[in-house]
């Protein structure tokens, strides 16, 4: 009876050893860098609790790399879907299936790992080799456009009252919108640079004012990095107004009209 015992696991163990010599890749180098020919087992092969292939965790995955052992490769990603065999097994096969993101398609790929003769993991490979892609980490999203596409700057706090020249604390305001332009960058396609007076002089002499103003912020926004290329630049002089104030003592009507001395700085994409 034992003999017949015996006689049974040696059938039996041959069986296993004939079925994985048709999954295996030939030659596996002692370094486990590469093999002679690398032998992909049908899909459909896999043994029963591995039927239809597993949904990796691609987490886990990208943790796989060369120099870990196979109770680490295990931990990660699981035990082997074929029967390579019961001793030197120098491969692992899996079958992985991975859903798109939004959608019920499935890629099924294959996945090989080679081992060297220590059982430390070596060389990996995927059939289709395409599939490796599925490795790559998303890429981050986008950084929002800017949620205002119109940002209007109070002309009293760019300029000293009559001037063009822009005062320190503009430069502060100007330097943080240039940031803020150049950050969101690849999402600015245009940039129209307005200037607005008040009602106060003459036509002619608002107007120049308000295109000397327009061209010195401009100056600035170029200065701290923003492309020429994309700015322009216009004096409204003081057409659009969006106070209306009553004729007054002088010094209550300028601070009266102060919101209309301003510049606006439109961006387009």
């Amino acid at each position: 009876m034992n003999n017949l015992w015996k006689q049974i696991a040696v059938a039996a163990s041959a069986a296993l050893v004939l079925a994985a010599c048709g999954n295996v890749s030939r030659n596996v180098a002692k370094d486990g860098g590469s093999a002679a020919e690398l032998v992909w087992p049908a899909p459909d092969s896999v043994t029963p609790m591995h039927k239809g292939g597993t949904f990796p965790s691609l987490a886990n995955l990208r943790q796989v790399r060369a120099g870990l052992g196979k109770p680490q490769i295990s931990d990660l990603i699981g035990y082997p879907h074929f029967s390579e065999g019961l001793w030197g097994v120098r491969e692992w096969n899996y079958v992985f299936n991975f859903r798109k993101p939004g959608s019920d398609e499935v890629t099924v790929c294959q996945y090989k790992v080679l081992f060297d003769e220590n059982s430390v993991a070596r060389s990996f490979y995927w059939k289709p080799a395409s599939c490796a892609a599925w490795l790559d980490e998303p890429k981050p999203a986008p950084p929002a456009a800017p949620a205002q596409r119109r940002f209007t700057l109070s002309g009293d706090a760019l300029f000293a009252f009559g001037k063009a020249d822009i005062t320190p604390d503009g430069r502060q305001a100007l330097a943080a919108l240039a940031a803020r332009l150049n950050e969101h960058a690849e999402q600015v396609g245009s940039i129209r640079i307005s200037g607005y007076t008040d009602r106060l002089g003459t036509t002619a002499g608002n107007r120049s004012l308000s295109e000397r103003r327009a061209q010195a912020v401009a100056d600035m926004l170029v200065a701290d990095g923003v492309p020429r290329s994309k700015i322009r630049t216009e004096g409204r002089g003081e057409s659009d107004p969006v106070k209306d104030c009553p004729n007054g003592p002088h010094a209550q009507l300028v601070a009266c009209l102060a919101p209309n001395r301003r510049v606006e700085v439109r961006v387009e994409p």
